[in-house]
């Protein structure tokens, strides 16, 4: 899974595909089914597969990556976008609290 931030600055992706010949993105959103289609100019940087690119992405929502060369599939993958850093998400950031208690127990 690839984690991408919710900005408006270029981004990059890095990936080993199964051929080093590229030619566009597609990214679909999970929770809309909406697809959107971006034209990619990629490098190739030993094994891997690079480029730089602006997202449109909403933050805490998963898509699926599609990378082609031409009508051939190149590369899969999830994508999942936060702000949060990664070593450190939490689902529940800002939103749980816990129950605090003394645990102590009466034994009869």
């Amino acid at each position: 899974m690839i984690v991408l931030r919710p900005i408006n600055t270029p981004q990059t992706l890095k990936f080993i595909p199964r051929e080093y010949n590229a030619t566009k993105i597609v990214l679909v959103d999970e929770s809309t089914n909406t697809q959107v289609e971006i034209d990619a100019t990629f490098t190739q940087d030993k094994y891997y597969l690079t480029t730089d690119i602006t997202f449109s992405l909403i933050e805490g929502r998963f898509y699926n990556l599609t990378v082609y060369n031409i009508n051939d599939i190149v590369y899969k993958d999830k994508i999942f976008c936060t702000s949060q850093n990664v070593l450190d998400y939490s689902i529940n950031k800002d939103v749980y609290t816990s129950n605090v208690t003394d645990n102590e127990y009466i034994i009869l």
